[in-house]
């Protein structure tokens, strides 16, 4: 049975025949059942939804002849994985013209399916909606930043944190920024004190609660590039 609806695909091919620009390729990296033999660093941490994503980023990259899907064995394909810097499954990773540093940790569902057909179509015209006073400031970074937004699919004020993280990615290539759906990946929902979404950590040092406006989100942002 299909992930999406009827009402889900035309809406989806039509916003993509409407908006997409330049091809994207889709990256997904996952395990098949009979290959869940993991290292020790991920023992108990057995991909719940890869079956799930597949199907999902499958259906999804059938809607345009715009989008290229590759597939990848976490496990077999490590060299792949370590290249485009995954660490958990699944993961999508969305290509245009280069690697804007935008990843999906978990399935996309829920809410978070705005946020992956967004990300594809920022991805595609390799611009964002952001304002000009905040794509003057990322161009400006001059360090290393790694945003992770914790997530889960029925929060609906979490598209909005995702949403500037992987657009402050795209606009600068310092940046990188991760969705993770917390209820995957408990071990980081703990590590980093979520008990409420979204939360977005910043260099492993500043986070941010809740859902917050693009110039506060900005200004947490510049922190962690000079504390």
């Amino acid at each position: 049975m299909d992930i999406l609806n009827k009402e889900a695909k035309e809406a989806t091919q039509k916003k993509f025949d409407e908006e997409m620009k330049e091809k994207v390729s889709l990256l997904l990296f996952t395990q098949e059942p009979s290959r869940l033999i993991l290292p020790d660093h991920l023992k108990g941490q057995e991909c719940l939804f890869c079956r799930e994503t597949k199907e999902l980023i499958t259906e999804v990259s059938s809607l345009s002849d715009k989008m290229d899907l590759e597939i990848y064995d976490f496990l077999a394909d490590k060299e792949k994985a370590e290249e485009y810097g995954i660490d958990k499954i699944p993961a999508i990773v969305p290509l245009g013209q280069q690697d804007f540093g935008i990843r999906f940790f978990g399935i996309p569902s829920g809410y978070e399916y705005t946020s992956l057909i967004e990300a594809i179509l920022d991805v595609s015209k390799g611009q964002t909606s952001l304002s000009q006073n905040t794509k003057d400031a990322l161009k400006a970074v001059d360090k290393d930043i790694h945003i992770q937004v914790f997530v889960t699919p029925t929060c609906p004020y979490c598209t909005t944190a995702v949403r500037l993280g992987h657009q402050f990615a795209l606009e600068s290539s310092r940046i990188k920024a991760d969705m993770v759906e917390s209820t995957e990946f408990p071990h980081l929902a703990q590590k980093y004190n979520v008990f409420g979404v979204p939360k977005t950590i910043i260099n492993e040092k500043f986070s941010i609660e809740g859902a917050v406006p693009e110039e506060s989100f900005l200004q947490q942002v510049l922190k962690a590039v000079h504390p």
